[in-house]
């Protein structure tokens, strides 16, 4: 105030202790605050520069969430490959079972072969064949043969479908499918020339391709199950997941799907193991299958190395990144706590001494 007229020492004191108070107001701003750059009035070249780091590490921040959703995705299609693997071994299991079962059943005749001629019925695939014998007909072979060409005469279904093979040592007949067949059940009976056959005959085999089909059926249903947020790897080559590394996307990975379902893995349904051969070329389909899901399981689990590589690589850019930014701003508050403490002393000095500056002032009073 220029109408206030204050003595050279006072107007010095009160001078020093408004720059101690300004001092210390940027202390106090920078405990509480923690940092000694607040604004590019501070230190525009720090401030900037900080600033600039801090904002690239927000940045990559923000990318370790996708990455984080990539690996899910990834674990995802590699969850879904091991239960997979286990439905093709168990695939395996189920042929190798059908491959040891009795390719077809058959039924023997009971009783010994004996001269008696005349026409017998043989019931057999739900047709009745007439098998005409002579008295001569006394060999288990010479009815077989007979009961063959009863077999091999009929144009409604049976022809090809069975086999009559005769046994003179024990003289019995034995009645079976023709390897390759198409025969769900028949029931069978013949009785004649001192023998009797009776019985059911089926296709030991049918159980196994219906079971082996309904694992097939599993597989695809895993193989579409195995989404993660809308991203399936194993639904085709037209899924892709794409993990971006870094803030400009310059850096990336790009996963392609597979087919993971039966078709995929170059699985069929199967119709017939009637034959050892057609079982065996089930059994290459399902090796190759094993050794294609494990190309897969190799490829995924490589992708997710990578993946999980660089997001660990990430975590370390952006605590080198505010570690710079901070070096850069963050006050040491053992420092600026010993600065309040000096400047709180020359406070205190300053007002002391603006008090005894004073003190000549005050004299005047005592002349009144």
């Amino acid at each position: 105030m220029s109408d206030i007229s204050l003595t050279a020492s006072m107007r010095s004191n009160l001078l020093s202790l408004q720059n101690t108070q300004s001092l210390m107001d940027v202390t106090q701003e920078r405990l509480s605050t923690g940092k000694k750059v607040n604004s590019a009035l501070d230190n525009p070249s720090s401030y900037y520069t900080a600033q600039s780091l801090s904002n690239r590490a927000n940045d990559l921040s923000s990318l370790l969430d996708s990455m984080g959703q990539g690996i899910s995705t990834i674990k995802a299609a590699d969850e879904a490959i091991t239960s997979i693997t286990d439905f093709v071994d168990q695939a395996k299991a189920i042929a190798n079972q059908a491959r040891d079962e009795t390719d077809k059943s058959s039924v023997t005749s009971t009783g010994t072969v004996a001269a008696e001629a005349g026409q017998v019925d043989l019931k057999i695939g739900g047709k009745t064949l007439k098998v005409t014998l002579a008295a001569s007909d006394n060999s288990a072979t010479t009815v077989a043969a007979k009961i063959q060409a009863a077999i091999d005469g009929d144009t409604g279904g049976v022809k090809g479908k069975y086999k009559a093979t005769g046994d003179n040592a024990s003289g019995t007949v034995k009645i079976e499918i023709v390897d390759g067949a198409d025969v769900e059940a028949a029931n069978i009976s013949f009785e004649g020339a001192g023998i009797k056959i009776s019985g059911e005959l089926e296709d030991n085999r049918g159980a196994y391709v219906e079971r082996y089909n309904d694992i097939l059926s599993q597989i695809d249903q895993l193989a579409k199950d195995a989404s993660y947020k809308g991203v399936n790897l194993l639904g085709g080559t037209d899924q892709t997941l794409t993990v971006v590394f870094n803030e400009d996307r310059s850096s990336s990975l790009t996963i392609q799907g597979v087919d993971g379902s039966s078709k995929g893995l170059g699985l069929i349904a199967e119709t017939d193991w009637s034959t050892n051969d057609k079982i065996d070329a089930a059994l290459d389909r399902v090796s190759a299958a094993t050794n294609k899901l494990r190309s897969m399981a190799s490829e995924f689990g490589n992708n997710y190395s990578v993946v999980q590589t660089r997001e660990e690589f990430t975590e370390n850019l952006i605590n080198v990144l505010e570690e710079g930014s901070d070096k850069l701003t963050l006050a040491d508050m053992n420092e600026e706590s010993a600065n309040m403490l000096a400047l709180q002393t020359r406070q205190q000095l300053a007002i002391n001494s603006l008090s005894l500056a004073s003190q000549a002032a005050q004299s005047v009073l005592s002349l009144f």
